[in-house]
């Protein structure tokens, strides 16, 4: 019995669901379908445990094969199994089986909810490009709006940003009352507090050299740039990136030169969220080199399936920071929102964590 939850069985919807339509549809920064542009399906490979295996799109039939073998069955088939699905996507919680689809994968050789796969690719799609007459392959991952959202970048003592306290001389009972608020939003609660006794935070560095160095070679300013974005979300009622990045845009902690109007943090934030996307991970050495994935597919909570690559970089860009926001992880696991002292010097943590919207 196959189960899984609802970003699992996902997978298998949009597999029905973009061979039911025959074509794939991009999506804008607001998830809603740019018109005009369609990319015809001719292909959809998808890796399992027992080979490899390739949904050729002909008029009405799907042609499967793989492993020698070769069948052919009516797109329709397709559209109805994705319907169903749908419907109990919706309907059940946590971890479930679909017995009724299950039949039907195995018939066409899908084995797994979840493609076999070391890369983030969870499905590849060969498309017909009319603008450019090219036939790309085109990696996805699919992340689904049916279950919780699911996180861009996981918090961990990785993402932590040290700050050093100036212009305060704080006693041994100032810092424990500080460190011992412990309302809903302690952190926020725990900064005010420093401020209004004129404690200013400096960045410092991120606790971890790699995450620093992968920073600094996506952009050499990134490393403070991130820092005053994540102080910002800490010390205010602001959560989405959006608006945080036009704040930081506004206060220009860097001092770069906008008189002509350069959108010097948003432009950087973008490449910033586009590394995470396509590979990028806080504890390993970032190259540069993106995953064979190039972009998301999203599965809207009504079903439709909007598709977002670095084929249009722009829109991608542009989906990425109008559709997350940072978070605050667990203090204590993560280590990070209390004043501590170093070599006669206070510090504070604060910690990067951002959940798709």
């Amino acid at each position: 019995m196959i189960t899984g939850n609802k970003g699992e069985w996902s997978e298998i919807y949009a597999l029905f669901k973009l061979i039911g339509d025959k074509k794939l549809h991009p999506g804008d920064s607001k998830i809603k379908k740019i018109q005009n542009i369609v990319y015809p399906i001719l292909k959809i490979l998808r890796t399992e445990v027992n080979g490899n295996f390739e949904y050729s799109i002909e008029d009405d039939l799907v042609v499967i094969s793989g492993n020698e073998e070769v069948f052919r069955i009516a797109i329709s088939e397709f559209k109805t199994k994705a319907s169903y699905l749908l419907a109990k996507i919706k309907v059940n919680q946590g971890t479930f089986s679909v017995p009724e689809i299950q039949q039907f994968m195995q018939s066409i050789n899908c084995l797994s909810l979840k493609a076999s796969s070391s890369a983030k690719t969870d499905i590849t799609i060969i498309v017909h490009d009319q603008r450019t007459g090219l036939q790309p392959s085109l990696g996805f991952s699919i992340k689904s709006q049916l279950g919780n959202p699911s996180t861009l970048l996981n918090a961990g003592e990785t993402t932590n940003f040290i700050y050093k306290i100036v212009g305060v001389n704080l006693s041994d009972t100032d810092i424990s009352q500080i460190n011992n608020i412990s309302s809903r939003s302690k952190i926020k609660d725990r900064i005010t507090e420093i401020i209004s006794k004129n404690g200013k935070f400096e960045f410092i560095k991120t606790q971890r050299t790699v995450f620093s160095n992968n920073l600094i070679l996506i952009d050499s300013f990134l490393p403070q740039i991130l820092s005053s974005v994540l102080f910002q979300f800490y010390s205010s009622t602001l959560s989405d990136t959006e608006s945080l990045v036009k704040i930081t845009e506004e206060k220009k902690p860097l001092g770069f030169d906008t008189s002509d109007k350069h959108l010097f943090y948003s432009y950087k934030i973008k490449r910033f969220l586009t590394d995470i996307a396509l590979g990028m991970m806080p504890s390993k050495v970032w190259t540069g080199q993106y995953d064979a994935t190039g972009g998301y597919l999203i599965v809207k909570a009504d079903g439709e399936i909007l598709c977002y690559h670095v084929y249009n970089k722009n829109e991608f860009e542009n989906y990425l920071l109008a559709n997350t926001k940072l978070e605050t992880a667990s203090s204590t696991r993560h280590g990070f929102g209390e004043l501590y002292e170093e070599s006669g010097q206070l510090y504070f943590k604060l910690n990067l964590q951002i959940r798709f919207k």
